[in-house]
């Protein structure tokens, strides 16, 4: 899945300085950096692989601060260029950054935003995204992140528009993608868009992924929120609604367990999680959703009522739009990549043959979250792809040409 703004027109029309160009890609590494994500944009726009079909970039590697760089399990990287490297090129990709509570350095910030005034387009993969909004280059954008720091990234910088569901987000001249694979996704982006499908499509196939992929993070997501909320008195209201979304409430009720107005609650609960508590409820609640269809024989319907939604109407309608399928055709896709035997127990069976238990009624009287007025979701632009191939097997003996 892919967010595609069209919010700002002015970025197609920007130009270039002088001294840049547009097949010049500048990735820029920091100590402490993990090695994967590194990896990425170094493998995609530095070798050559006009062979077959792939359109070639020059790639400049550049420190973002004094070397030696080191990154995962110990590895020092030198690399052969420095922040004045980053003037030649169009574009400048941030893959990473070592730590989401650490200021980037001074002089690493001013070289991106001086790049970006030139025209350059920046690239921010996984928490590269910390870096760009520590410049101030998303200011006022839509951008995302690893699902597990969206909501310290939206929380530090509350002018950032974060949706933690996209996959990768293009808004012209910043781009951002979510952690780890997710920078494959936009990197083969900017290739199609710098060079068509065909050429994307042809790298794809060297790398050996899809060049789409369908959905986006929230497959992934955790219940879990920011690691401050726990010293807050709202951590316990939390926990209640994590333990009883089986149950009909709202966002009122929250409030009330909160002994706060409304409008209190949602201020502090935003200012925390940088989430809205409705947004933030359905969600939890889409997510018991894809945990019973993965672990029970629960039909669609009772599914719905242990999750806390009056109907198989509304889950259906949330669990679209959150994970971009029907909760049946995500069971029936879910089962068909496990074997059988691989599939968990459901939690709430008991012995073998049991026959699941049933919720009694929804009270006809309680409004849940799942239907209030405020409960629209905005739908965003998405791009389907064909999943991920699962791993390929290798012939002892056998070796492959390099990709």
């Amino acid at each position: 899945m892919s967010h595609d703004s069209t919010a700002a027109p002015e970025a197609a029309t920007r130009k270039l300085s002088g001294r840049r160009r547009k097949e010049i890609v500048a990735v820029l590494l920091f100590s402490g950096g993990p090695i994967f994500e590194s990896s990425i944009p170094l493998s995609v726009f530095g070798i050559d692989r006009q062979d077959a079909g792939v359109p070639r970039y020059r790639l400049l590697v550049c420190a973002g601060e004094e070397g030696p760089l080191r990154t995962t399990g110990g590895l020092e990287l030198t690399a052969p260029q420095g922040l004045e490297a980053i003037s030649r090129a169009g574009t400048v990709v941030v893959p990473a950054w070592r730590s989401i509570t650490s200021p980037p350095p001074q002089e690493a910030l001013d070289a991106l935003r001086r790049a970006h005034e030139e025209g350059a387009r920046i690239v921010g993969l996984c928490t590269g995204a910390f870096v760009l909004a520590a410049a101030g280059l998303l200011d006022g954008r839509p951008a995302t992140t690893h699902w597990m720091y969206a909501p310290t990234l939206a929380k530090r910088y509350p002018s950032v528009h974060v949706d933690p569901r996209e996959l990768f987000v293009d808004d012209g001249d910043v781009l951002t993608s979510a952690g780890t694979a997710a920078g494959i996704d936009l990197c083969l982006h900017i290739v199609r868009t710098d060079h068509g499908n065909e050429a994307a499509g042809a790298l794809a196939r060297r790398l050996v992924v899809p060049p789409r992929r369908t959905g986006g993070q929230e497959r992934y997501l955790d219940r879990s929120l920011p690691e401050e909320i726990g010293a807050d008195p709202l951590a316990e209201v939390v926990a209640w609604a994590l333990e009883h979304l089986h149950e009909q409430f709202d966002v009122e009720t929250l409030a009330a367990r909160a002994y706060m107005s409304r409008r209190t609650f949602d201020r502090r609960f935003r200012s925390l999680t940088g989430s809205a508590p409705l947004q933030w409820l359905i969600t939890q609640r889409v997510l018991q959703a894809q945990r019973l269809l993965e672990t029970s024989d629960y039909s669609v319907d009772e599914v719905a009522g242990r999750c806390g939604f009056r109907s198989p109407v509304a889950l259906r309608g949330h669990f679209r739009r959150q994970l971009g399928s029907s909760p049946a055709a995500y069971r029936a896709a879910y089962r068909a990549r496990r074997p059988q035997g691989d599939r968990p127990a459901d939690p709430d069976a008991g012995a073998a043959g049991a026959t699941p238990r049933h919720l009694p009624p929804p009270d006809p009287g309680q409004q849940p979250a799942a239907l209030h007025p405020e409960n629209a979701v905005p739908f965003q632009t998405r791009r389907t792809a064909s999943p991920l191939p699962a791993a390929a097997t290798t012939v002892p003996g056998q070796r492959s040409p390099a990709p």
